[in-house]
């Protein structure tokens, strides 16, 4: 008689300071890139745009890895973007979760984009690759954003066309919200470009803004740190040669202790 295949077991007892929470949904986007979403602990409180350590027992260990909280801080539930690594230490165990799985999540979030490390300006762009767009996912859906800011542009670079799904769902979700799309209006744009397959918006973001077709497409001049503001989520070479382009154009970085025109979102990165 075979025995029956081996299952992941996600049932697990919580390390001391740390929550146990139940996955209530996954949606699978492409063999890369999957979403899902939990129970939040009724004391968890974060700033629209931190992160959180998510984790899950491997074995008899805990092993945990940054994640933006997608949702925004208002949400009942928590929400989480996340890349497939066939073999990384969580990322392959975490692909395969389902409905009712347990997974861990440390009690403190943390992080750079967030809406208090900015000076008040009128536009802000969010300049995200890949699953980088998890941050703005969680500002885009949280109404503060649009209270200090006119406009609100969230750029989206993948390397395919499908992986720009998420994207898209996520201002359809805002379109048709209840109150966010009242809120929201017209002030949201959203800028999707690819880089390995044909489509109307292709190239990297930062080459797009270098040779200005990124603007031309948006209709807006070029960026003036006396109106414009940036956030920047995404791969080591996008974030440093955004961070350049910023700068060039008299942007100063900030942080949570010293706002100013642009923060960037290193936890990521290594």
């Amino acid at each position: 008689m075979n025995a029956p295949a081996k299952k992941e077991d996600f049932t697990v007892q919580a390390p001391a300071g740390v929550f146990l929470e139940t996955v209530t949904s996954v949606e699978h986007y492409t063999d890369r890139l999957f979403r899902f979403r939990m129970t939040r602990p009724q004391e968890f409180r974060f700033r629209s745009g931190e992160f959180a350590m998510i984790g899950l027992m491997v074995g008899d260990k805990p092993i945990y890895r940054a994640y933006s909280v997608a949702s925004p801080a208002w949400d009942e539930e928590l929400e989480f973007f996340s890349i497939k690594v066939p073999d990384g230490p969580l990322t392959s165990h975490l692909q395969k979760i389902k409905a009712g799985d347990q997974v861990l999540m440390r009690k403190k979030p943390t992080g750079t984009l967030v809406l208090d490390a900015l000076v008040p300006g009128r536009r802000l762009y969010m300049f995200s690759t890949g699953t980088g767009i998890a941050p703005f996912a969680s500002l885009i859906r949280d109404p503060e954003t649009y209270e200090k800011f006119e406009e609100v542009i969230l750029t989206h670079t993948c390397r395919d066309v499908a992986e720009l799904k998420y994207g898209f769902d996520l201002v359809q979700e805002i379109r048709n919200h209840e109150f966010l799309n009242e809120i929201v209006g017209d002030k949201l744009r959203h800028y999707a470009t690819v880089t390995r397959e044909d489509y109307p918006f292709k190239g990297r973001i930062t080459d797009l803004m270098t040779n200005g077709k990124f603007f031309a497409d948006l209709g807006l001049p070029p960026l003036d740190p006396a109106i414009d503001r940036g956030m920047i989520c995404g791969s080591t070479a996008m974030l440093k040669d955004t961070k350049e382009i910023l700068e060039a154009a008299g942007l100063t970085e900030g942080a949570n202790n010293k706002p100013a025109e642009f923060v960037i979102e290193r936890a990521f990165v290594g």
